[in-house]
């Protein structure tokens, strides 16, 4: 496993090899719109701007240059653009 560097929307995360993007992005705390999480519905599209990816088959129409994070595993440091703003989970404190 490498460890990456994934930028969403201009702010960096540290990333890996062997996850999809959409996973990767949900654990730093984004949350990114999706559906499906099979590459059916386009929702999580989003453009890759620089880096390398390793894209399963997917139904939804791509356009040059765009990716859908529900299929993608990046094979390095990449930069994403997504159409909208990613908004940032707020986790609820554990009570103990």
């Amino acid at each position: 496993m490498s460890r990456i560097t994934i930028t969403v929307n201009g702010q960096a995360l540290v990333g890996n090899t062997h996850q999809p993007l959409l996973e990767q992005i949900e654990q730093a705390g984004l949350q990114p719109e999706f559906q499906c999480r099979n590459g059916v519905c386009g929702a999580c599209r989003c453009k890759l701007d620089k880096g390398a990816v390793s894209q399963q088959d997917a139904m939804a129409y791509l356009a040059a240059g765009e990716i859908l994070t529900c299929r993608s595993t990046p094979r390095e440091s990449v930069d994403l653009e997504f159409d909208y703003q990613v908004s940032l989970v707020t986790k609820k404190a554990a009570n103990l």
